[in-house]
């Protein structure tokens, strides 16, 4: 999952990323508002974890912005406030969550997961695609029933491709998803990966297209 955290506490910036990459996200971080509101305005991410109170704007005026442009990237909104009328302002202007200060990074974790099985499939659990079924809850990917062991990268790679179902994908935008954290991955990373993900699942699932790109069509 490719990630923008907006926020200005050093420590919870450190924690966070720290955490995510080791879960095996893809993360931008920042943290000014304006600054924010410009990354999030000009790249596409799973996911905006955005601080309510920031410099230079708040999150809660970058919310409203945001959906102002009809920009409809999931938003779990941190703060230390704790009114249940600053909740629902924010739930109003179109956050998809709320989690107060100070919060464990488990159930941080367990927010965005949600957020994004959401996204992905209407609020189920499952994802079905042809004849590949995903638990999201679980993380577990089965073909015909039977259960296929994904590597952390494939699992991700496969959401991607799902997400962005019966459109190209490049390059490009899957080292940017995947890898966007690493200054520099070998050549073949995403061809081979591609070539485990197809073997497991089955080789047809994934379209390719020379040059261009990779597609899962439905």
């Amino acid at each position: 999952m490719k990630i923008l955290l907006i926020e200005d506490d050093p420590n919870i910036v450190s924690l966070l990323k720290r955490g995510l990459i080791e879960d095996g996200h893809s993360i931008e971080t920042s943290e000014d508002g304006e600054e924010g509101e410009y990354l999030a305005s000009m790249n596409n991410y799973d996911l905006i974890i955005l601080d309510w109170m920031l410099p230079n704007k708040e999150g809660i005026e970058i919310l409203k912005s945001l959906r102002k442009k009809n920009i409809t990237i999931p938003v779990l909104m941190l703060t230390a406030k704790r009114e249940i009328d600053d909740k629902v302002l924010g739930l109003n202007y179109g956050a998809d969550d709320y989690l107060s200060k100070p919060f464990s990074y488990k159930e941080l974790i367990a927010r965005i997961e949600a957020i994004y099985r959401r996204s992905l499939s209407d609020g189920k659990n499952e994802v079905l695609i042809n004849d590949i079924n995903i638990d999201m809850s679980k993380k577990i990917v089965k073909k015909d029933n039977i259960e296929v062991l994904l590597t952390a990268k494939e699992y991700e790679l496969l959401l991607f491709l799902i997400k962005n179902k019966n459109s190209m994908v490049s390059n490009g935008m899957i080292e940017q998803q995947l890898w966007n954290n690493e200054e520099f991955i070998n050549s073949n990373v995403i061809p081979v990966t591609i070539y485990h993900l197809r073997k497991k699942i089955g080789k047809n699932q994934i379209k390719s297209f020379r040059g261009l790109g990779y597609k899962i069509e439905v």
